[in-house]
């Protein structure tokens, strides 16, 4: 049977990405590829000992492939998807990977597991990892440009297109195949936006891992030669049906910017629309001493409207777990007051339901500043007032939160968060080993080098 596709938005997308090639791509977009990886990398080992990782790999346990792929940490042998499922578990389980924010979001570094798995499995060198891994990114990236935010449909379907895509062009499939595995990601997998409504479960940080499961799974099935509907995308029932027209955004280096070095790497542990209320409370840490606090105003974009809204509100201001108190900014921002700090740590259960922490989150207001969402997202503006019982007055702003791709982290503090989320899970020597293979990635014969380095040495905790 033919393997012709005839949706143009689906032949246009998979034949751009099927011939991205290394050679192509400019020494800075290399780069900053090798920083995205080492960032994810970091998030999914520092996430090791965390329940639901624990849990991702009980049942990734289960199955060996032929080929296979490996379990970042334990290096035990599973399936590709299942690989690229518990892997994704881990990268996204802290809410501490990258973020891309346009007309929609997404989290594109979700796409690696599977784009390494198929590398893996595939014996792929490293500069077809590399342009894997840009591939990816431009497919989930460019659906975020296109779409816009809150239609119902939860964004890691992006992440199911760019791990099918990222994953075709690991396997080395040709522009038709590639094609194959967009309609066969698209057509089975439209998961709803509740995943991130209420009380948030395990399957926040799930959804995304399941959805580079079922990405590289659709490569995988193109690659025997199944094939997908036809017109998965502009059909009478394909995507648009649901999502409304749309067209792609110029593809990276045809007219558009690689979306790679686009992306925010989180400096905090957080939901991205946390980042700046976080950076701003640092800097009014110990200020106002907590006792002596009246109220806190937080000044914000349209997020603070999910704080009015009565499906998220109760939760985001009553937090009984780690997945909803990292996407709290008012549980966030009262921790960081009275820390100073925030870490994987400040997630404990004890401190989550801390009486003091809570009674602080009573005196906050966070509202939306009109002209912070007419800038958004090019600027993430937010401010932070605290009046004293004494009726004093402090405040302070921020509008590109470190980490930001106009505020970048140097690649210094790159590596030192991947020692960090790393620390007691590596040896030093081990973690040096790492990073000294990442930067020069392109020059390795085999990708399983790479995963040879990723066992952990020791269990640090388990803060679930």
């Amino acid at each position: 049977m033919s393997l012709t596709n005839s949706d143009p938005l689906i032949t246009a997308l998979s034949a751009y990405t099927s011939g991205l090639q290394f050679a192509a791509l400019p020494p800075q977009v290399v780069h900053e590829t090798k920083r995205k990886l080492i960032d994810t990398l970091g998030c999914a080992i520092g996430a090791y000992d965390d329940g639901p990782c624990q849990l991702a790999r009980a049942v990734a346990r289960r199955a060996t492939g032929r080929p296979p792929a490996r379990v970042l940490g334990s290096l035990e042998a599973s399936t590709p998807e299942l690989a690229a499922f518990a892997n994704g578990v881990m990268v996204r389980a802290q809410d501490y990977n990258d973020s891309y924010l346009a007309g929609s979001s997404c989290h594109p570094s979700d796409t690696i597991p599977a784009v390494l798995a198929a590398a893996e499995a595939n014996g792929s060198d490293g500069k077809t990892l590399i342009a894997a891994i840009v591939a990816a990114y431009e497919a989930d990236c460019n659906f975020a440009d296109v779409m816009t935010r809150e239609q119902g449909w939860d964004n890691v379907l992006f992440d199911t297109i760019g791990s099918a895509l990222g994953s075709a062009r690991a396997f080395g499939l040709d522009a038709a195949k590639s094609a194959q595995a967009l309609a066969l990601a698209i057509t089975p997998n439209l998961p709803l936006a509740q995943t991130r409504l209420g009380e948030l479960s395990m399957w926040k940080g799930c959804a995304a891992a399941n959805a580079a499961r079922n990405g590289i799974f659709a490569a995988i099935l193109a690659g025997t030669g199944i094939t997908g509907p036809q017109n998965a995308i502009s059909g009478r029932w394909g995507l648009q049906r649901v999502l409304g027209a749309f067209a792609w955004a110029p593809f990276g280096g045809q007219g558009g910017p690689f979306r790679i070095a686009e992306t925010h790497l989180k400096f905090y542990p957080a939901v991205v629309h946390a980042q700046s209320p976080v950076a701003v409370a640092l800097k009014l840490h110990g200020c106002i001493a907590i006792d002596d606090i009246k109220s806190i105003t937080i000044d914000s974009y349209w997020v603070a409207k999910r704080y009015t809204d009565s499906e998220r509100a109760a939760s985001l201001w009553n937090p009984q777990t780690r997945e909803t108190a990292d996407h709290s900014i008012a549980w966030l921002v009262a921790a960081v007051l009275l820390d100073g700090k925030l870490t994987a740590e400040s997630f404990a259960n004890a401190r989550i339901a801390d009486p003091k922490l809570r009674a602080l989150m009573q005196k906050m207001i966070i509202r939306e500043n009109p002209d912070y969402t007419a800038v958004y997202p090019t600027k993430w503006p937010c401010r932070i007032e605290i009046e004293s019982n004494s009726g004093a007055r402090i405040a302070d702003t921020a509008e590109y939160f470190k980490g930001h791709c106009k505020n970048p982290l140097s690649d210094a503090e790159v590596e030192s968060k991947f020692r960090t989320l790393t620390a007691g899970l590596i040896a030093t020597a081990q973690a040096d080993a790492i990073l000294a293979l990442i930067w020069r990635l392109d020059a390795i014969s085999n990708v399983r080098e790479l995963i040879d380095m990723l066992g952990v040495v020791s269990q640090r905790r388990n803060i679930s």
